[in-house]
């Protein structure tokens, strides 16, 4: 994947860092989308799928570590935090809560373009942005957001299903063999706020394994 194609997200209070990070960003032909508090930037990521993420601590509504918790309940992708705190455990604190890697303010060019190139490499390793999942005679694109099913006789189908039912299916075919929480589910498919509301996943759990049939082999352990 081309620099050309990836998507960096910025959530970042301050304008002006924002507008520096762009222009930055947008020299290397990044597309740049940009969200100046925590809920805005909790729904850009769910939104646009970015490639990689940076993550100010200090926004207006709530604390950025939240931001990151909420993103890594559903997402591996990489999280860089850009923050002016600089005490040790402001930094272990963002780690331990999932970001990947701490950049302090003031900056410079080229250690940004660095930490950025080194967290897409990372991300390129282990296969995390536009991996193709294989499960049984069922191949789900994850970059496509499509589920097809190929018979013995080459027969193909394709799961018709809403936004909602394909994050599901999603959710469960990235931890097939694991156990899952319903709380990491409900977070990942509908958000933080709905994390109790369990009838949600009964209702759509149903209808998503009548469209895959009991076949699929997508299967995850789902506990309270």
């Amino acid at each position: 994947m081309t620099t050309a194609s990836r998507c960096i997200l910025i959530v970042e209070d301050e304008p002006q860092i924002r507008r520096v990070l762009r222009t930055l960003l947008e020299l290397d032909h990044f597309r740049i989308i940009e969200a100046e508090c925590a809920s805005r930037g909790v729904t850009a990521a769910r939104t646009h799928k970015p490639d990689l993420v940076f993550i100010d601590l200090g926004l207006p509504d709530r604390d950025g570590l939240t931001v990151i918790q909420d993103i890594r309940a559903w997402s591996r992708v990489p999280i860089i935090v850009l923050s002016a705190r600089s005490d040790e455990s402001d930094k272990v604190a963002a780690l331990e809560a999932g970001a990947d890697d701490y950049l302090t303010k003031p900056f410079g060019p080229r250690e940004l373009a660095a930490r950025v190139r080194v967290a897409l490499r990372h991300t390129a390793g282990s296969g995390a942005a536009g991996s193709m999942l294989t499960i049984g005679a069922w191949r789900i694109d994850l970059k496509a957001r499509t589920a097809r099913n190929a018979d013995a006789n080459a027969n193909v189908t394709e799961l018709h299903l809403t936004p909602i039912e394909y994050r599901l299916l999603e959710g469960l075919a990235q931890h097939v063999g694991l156990v899952v929480t319903h709380r990491t589910l409900l977070q990942q498919v509908w958000g933080p706020a709905s994390a109790q509301q369990k009838h949600y996943l009964r209702v759509y759990m149903k209808h998503v394994a009548r469209q895959a049939g009991t076949g699929s082999g997508a299967t995850a352990m789902v506990i309270d």
